[in-house]
């Protein structure tokens, strides 16, 4: 599998982590949207959030628990973004399930 960012959960490119443990990784966007951005991924390859079922659902809880605690240490008390886009025409362009943290200055409807 030529996944870029299972690569990035097992080691093999770089990433300025944010957070790590078992399930997940959040590493810091290398083109950056908002003061904060943050990348949060399953380590298990997961395509994309059309590929969640019963079986590994949980770690979408997870996920969101993970991006709390990261809003909390970054001060995102006033807000803060969570996006994740499935699918081609949803405009996911790594085909890994991901979720963008974003924060630190307001954010607008729609996004432009």
């Amino acid at each position: 599998m030529d996944c870029v960012f299972c690569k990035i959960a097992k080691g093999e490119i770089p990433s300025k982590k944010a957070y790590e443990d078992d399930k997940v990784l959040a590493f810091y966007d290398l083109e950056p949207q908002a003061p904060v951005h943050i990348l949060i991924i399953p380590k298990e390859h997961i395509e994309s959030a059309q590929d969640i079922t019963p079986q590994n659902s949980q770690i979408v809880a997870h996920i969101f628990e993970v991006a709390a605690k990261l809003a909390k240490e970054n001060h995102l008390d006033s807000g803060f973004r969570i996006v994740n886009n499935a699918g081609k025409d949803g405009g996911q362009t790594v085909p890994h399930l991901h979720f963008h943290l974003l924060g630190g200055r307001s954010m607008k409807w729609p996004p432009g």
